[in-house]
């Protein structure tokens, strides 16, 4: 497996994990688990960000490989 899908599906399950957190720190009134599960989700929506970078750089690296070709 890529590490960009690997950092798209650990961005996705961190991000999922925190809005859980956070949804359980809404129910129980608990400020602390909100905010770490918040934190958290921001985390998984950096390293999806990051996966859709790994794979845009692998895009432009093959088309200019691809150009020097010709």
């Amino acid at each position: 497996m890529k590490t960009s899908t690997k950092d798209k599906l650990k961005g996705s399950f961190h991000e999922v994990k925190g809005t859980i957190k956070e949804e359980v720190g809404k129910a129980t009134n608990d400020r602390n688990l909100k905010a770490k599960g918040k934190a958290e989700k921001k985390a998984g929506k950096v390293q999806q960000r990051v996966g859709h970078a790994k794979d845009t750089v692998a895009e432009l690296k093959a088309k200019l490989t691809e150009l020097k070709t010709e």
